[in-house]
């Protein structure tokens, strides 16, 4: 009997400790996890919160109407099957995976290319003024920038005007299909590249310098450790970085998108983005076919986070889970 006593006691402590453990660690993150507080109520309340929205899909719901009442209509995958069998679905799908596609080619490896060139720079004045270039794009608000697209690239704007003073025809840049996604991506990475590469540059600053010292007593070059040391050291950032990319592929805003749409460009620029705002807030709402097809193109997003986390978890040791 003492025996199985003191075993118990031994077993008690034994669940005791990690608790204190842990309680201890608590206390001393406090101040952390009090700043992290507000953040996590803010996207409790206005990311989780809503989710039962969703539920309109389902519904054969109209503004007014209460999500859950007597009187609510379900119909069940009807709003899903309006979507799939629209003459919109198959340009929709086209033009969102294309400008997204696109984008990501172009966009992804650009912010890595910009930290490496940085973090090559030998003066760190320079290196800074650069970074600060960079960045500044960023901060320039979706509505100046494309009325800066359309004061260079209108039919009066800058480049037209030069093109008319060599002789050149004027080309409505805005009512043009072929121009509308190589607009819209260039000046898309012109204005997030240099602050997506903030995070490339804080994974190179934890490099050591031992290692390059190493490899500048081997007589490697300066491209050379970027290949052999630089790069290496946040290949965990990259493939992180590029599962999160390639889950949110489909997740492109309405915002640019329609100040950009023209009747010209329309069959290029109505994405599926574009068409749920539409739908959900504009002429008469139809708001339960909106949210089907916003949960259509979470869904997809989902999927996609799902096979890149996969994939990269079976060729390699970085993963999101």
């Amino acid at each position: 009997m003492g025996f199985v006593k003191k075993s118990t006691a031994l077993k008690t402590r034994r669940i005791k400790q990690p608790f204190r453990k842990r309680l201890f660690t608590f206390r001393n993150n406090s101040p952390y996890l009090i700043m992290l507080l507000p953040a996590v109520v803010t996207v409790f309340l206005f990311s989780y919160l809503p989710i039962y929205g969703v539920l309109i899909a389902f519904q054969d719901f109209m503004p007014g109407d209460r999500i859950f009442a007597d009187t609510t209509i379900w119909v069940g995958f009807r709003n899903f099957e309006r979507f799939f069998t629209d003459v919109q679905f198959w340009p929709l799908m086209k033009n969102t995976f294309l400008l997204c596609i696109y984008g990501f080619i172009i966009g992804f490896p650009l912010p890595i290319i910009v930290a490496l060139s940085l973090n090559a720079v030998r003066g760190k004045r320079a290196g800074k003024v650069l970074q600060t270039i960079y960045t500044a794009p960023h901060f320039i608000s979706l509505v100046v920038l494309v009325g800066m697209l359309r004061l260079f690239f209108g039919r009066y704007g800058l480049v037209n005007n030069a093109m008319a003073g060599l002789g050149a025809e004027r080309i409505s840049f805005f009512l043009e299909n072929p121009a509308f996604r190589p607009l819209y991506i260039l000046s898309s990475n012109w204005q997030d590249f240099g602050w997506s590469a903030v995070i490339y540059i804080a994974a190179l600053s934890n490099v050591d310098p031992q290692l390059h010292e190493a490899a500048m007593i081997d007589g490697a070059s300066r491209l050379q450790r970027i290949f052999h040391v630089d790069i290496p050291a946040i290949m965990p950032m990259i493939s992180v970085m590029l599962i999160m990319s390639i889950g949110g592929l489909m997740g492109v805003g309405y915002e640019k998108a329609l100040l950009m749409q023209t009747d010209g460009n329309l069959g290029v620029s109505e994405l599926i983005a574009t068409y749920v705002y539409k739908k959900g807030l504009t002429g008469v709402p139809d708001q339960a076919y909106a949210t089907a097809i916003g949960l259509f193109n979470s869904v997809i997003n989902v999927i996609l986070l799902i096979i890149a986390n996969t994939t990269s978890k079976r060729f390699s040791e970085n993963s999101l889970w």
